[in-house]
């Protein structure tokens, strides 16, 4: 129970379903007084209280529990080194994989309960052979079956989703209000929950050790200097505070982020686009395909942002025998601004088929700036 409308319309279905339902709302900060700006940020002493209303309502149970320390390691921690090492990591994916669907299923089936069941946009269906399948919600525009990637069929075994069929959010909050649930109007929250101002690069000054270093153009000529390169993300635009403009005289864009030498690369907008990306870090969310469990080459489509589109593309497995794999993903069309540390998620058709944590991406077509 995140304190917003789509848990608490969850959690009503779930009791409505006949299941023998029991709230739980995470506590995550470890500033607990801490109250949300506006729409950003959740998990506050706000969104608990909320999450208490509904429960009150619905006449279930109604408990906190604190994993404010593992989400610091697990999330917080991870999100910090991911910028240290130069990449764009996604907190979500990361909080998904390691909290709601790890920490706390673990922790709720120890308790001996058989699910935990979310107000996510997504659907788990099963296969011939009964196995479980992550797919998309039937509202796309609302779909969340992007940050649902990293789960394992082992997971999805254990999940519910009853918003999965809901046509759109409006209908959720009419349903909301109809039951009489208090965040039927309640704004959604938005941007990186633990950095309530969204002032990323101020944010992460107090954790990184930042060092002034070099801006050099696609031809390795300086062009500007920055106070960290870690603050920095492939596709930025604004911010860069150029010396020298183009000699076209339009915008140029982060393409590289280097940590070792602390030097970013910046250049027209056309070189952000890349046509091959290469995964680590590889599960699937279910059985694999055949093909990728076999090292063949297969079909599928690839969508790199939450709200982004999903990309006609080739993808193959690469196995060592000691380790996950890489995955090679190649698309039909070029894409804008994938920067290492994004996350890259699979589908055929509706199906989620599985992710990997981006390591490089590049342009089959041009030299490496």
């Amino acid at each position: 129970m995140s304190g917003g409308v789509d848990s608490a319309v969850a959690a009503a279905r779930a009791v409505e379903a006949g299941h023998d339902v029991v709230g739980v709302h995470l506590a995550l900060s470890r500033m607990p007084g801490t109250l949300r700006t506006g729409s950003r940020g959740c998990c506050t002493i706000e969104d608990s209280n909320d999450a208490w209303r509904a429960c009150d309502k619905l006449g279930i149970p109604f408990y906190v529990w604190d994993f404010s320390e593992r989400f610091k390691a697990d999330v917080v921690d991870d999100f910090v080194a991911e910028y240290a090492a130069g990449r764009t990591p996604n907190p979500c994916m990361r909080c998904n994989e390691r909290i709601k669907f790890a920490a706390l299923l673990e922790k709720a089936l120890a308790l001996g309960f058989d699910a935990v069941c979310t107000g996510h946009y997504a659907k788990v269906v099963r296969d011939a052979q009964g196995n479980p399948e992550l797919h998309r919600a039937a509202d796309w525009a609302k779909d969340q079956s992007y940050v649902l990637g990293v789960l394992t069929g082992e997971q999805l075994e254990h999940c519910l989703f009853p918003l999965a069929d809901t046509p759109s959010k409006a209908e959720v909050r009419a349903e909301a209000e109809r039951r009489g649930l208090s965040v039927a109007k309640k704004p959604d929250s938005h941007d990186i929950c633990f950095i309530s101002d969204g002032d990323t690069r101020g944010w992460l000054a107090d954790k990184i050790e930042m060092a002034p270093g070099d801006i050099l153009d696609e031809t390795g000529e300086k062009v500007g200097e920055h106070a960290g390169a870690n603050a920095f993300t492939v596709g930025q635009r604004r911010g860069l505070r150029l010396g020298r403009p183009a000699s076209d005289g339009k915008p140029r864009f982060v393409l590289e982020v280097r940590p070792k030498d602390n030097t970013v690369v910046v250049g027209p907008e056309r070189l952000l686009a890349v046509d091959e990306i290469r995964g680590i870090r590889l599960s699937w969310a279910g059985e694999p395909l055949p093909e990728a469990a076999a090292g063949e080459e297969f079909e599928c489509s690839a969508q790199v942002r939450a709200h982004g589109d999903a990309l006609p593309a080739r993808a193959r497995v690469f196995r060592e025998p000691t380790d996950d794999g890489e995955l090679v993903v190649t698309l039909e069309s070029p894409l804008r601004g994938v920067a290492p540390g994004q996350t890259v998620v699979l589908y055929q058709g509706s199906r989620v088929l599985g992710q990997a944590t981006i390591d490089a991406a590049r342009s089959l077509s041009r030299p490496a700036v």
